[in-house]
This record gives structure tokens, C-alpha cells and sequence, in this order.
């Protein structure tokens, strides 16, 4: 998203146990959100590099509070979108800039998704096609393609839908005079 808005970055590589830093998080109790936004701040405080470090991470809650997660297979893709069918979910995409150790800029944008009913031929087709596409994503769907077809309504933004709140992100670059106003 950033290369296609036209923004200059390097990618960071780091050594980041994500499943043990989310596990301790949600012990603590956090949110859906408050967990994106927690996840985001370790991922930039755990890179280094000069200048701004940007961690994003994005979460699910279900319309009963509860988070999913990432599935494991194409079974627990399959389960999740059943789960998911019918019903409304809210993602919370999440990013937080850190400069010289310290936060400088964070966001949260929440996108109400609003799941159409799903039948289970259709369910198993679309995870048999998108299987590469989807296995990374929280929610089992992407919505820049086929995936479009899970849903009646969404409402927030797009951006945030595909894992990042770009339109803040932008306005603080600007303010910041790393882009063009």
C-alpha cells in the first residue's frame, strides 16, 4: 500500500515472535483494538533503522467480542467464514511510528464488515481458489478480489480493510514534510 500511494520506505527484518507477543497481550486483557494497536507498537519498537519506524498489525472481533485469529488450515479457513457467515465483524487496523525509540504518531481505524449469508458450496470453492491469497489474513478474505463476494456492506474505510489506516498515515507524513502537501 505504501509503494502503490507513492511513499519511499525499506523494509525492516527483524526477529519478532508474534504468536508469543500477541498470547502475552491478550492475557493482559486487552480490546480487539487495544490489541492492534499493542501488536503495531512492539512490531516498530522491535525494528531498527534511522528515521521513522512504522509497525502496523490489524485484529478481528467478532460481533460477540471475541477475536479470531489467523487459520492454521484450509479447514479452519472454511470454519472460520461459517462462523463469520450471516453475521457482522469489526476489524481494527493499526499503525504507530516510532522515532529514536519513542511513539511520535499512532491510529486506529475499526471497519464494520458485514458478512452476506454463505452457503457451504460457495464457501468451499472460494477457500479451494483463494487458499495462497487468504491463508495469511486474520479474516480468511481478501477484498480487493473474489472476496468481495462475502460481503453486503462494509463501512470505514478501505484501506483500513486491508490492514493499514493510510489516509492518517499520509496526513502525518505530510505534516511531517516527508511528502508534498
Amino acid at each position: 500500500m505504501l509503494e502503490a500511494a507513492g511513499v519511499p520506505f525499506k523494509m525492516a527484518e527483524t526477529a519478532f515472535d508474534e504468536d508469543g507477543v500477541k498470547a502475552a497481550l491478550k492475557r493482559r486483557g486487552l480490546s480487539a483494538a487495544e490489541l492492534a494497536s499493542a501488536l503495531a507498537e512492539a512490531k516498530a519498537r522491535v525494528a531498527t533503522g534511522d528515521g521513522l519506524v512504522l509497525g502496523s498489525d490489524q485484529t478481528l472481533e467478532r460481533d460477540d467480542s471475541t477475536m479470531l485469529d489467523k487459520p492454521v488450515d484450509r479447514d479452519g479457513a472454511m470454519l472460520q467464514l461459517q462462523v463469520l457467515s450471516g453475521r457482522a465483524h469489526r476489524l481494527h487496523a493499526a499503525a504507530v511510528i516510532v522515532e529514536a525509540g519513542k511513539i511520535v504518531w499512532r491510529d486506529i481505524e475499526t471497519v464494520t464488515m458485514h458478512v452476506r449469508p454463505l452457503g457451504r458450496a460457495f464457501i468451499q470453492d472460494y477457500v479451494d481458489r483463494e487458499w495462497e491469497e487468504i491463508r495469511w489474513s486474520v479474516g480468511c478474505y481478501h477484498v480487493e478480489g473474489r472476496g468481495a463476494q462475502l460481503f453486503e456492506r462494509i463501512e470505514g474505510s478501505l484501506f483500513a480493510v486491508q490492514g493499514l489506516p493510510l489516509l492518517p498515515l499520509l496526513a502525518f507524513l505530510r505534516e511531517r514534510g516527508m511528502l508534498l502537501r
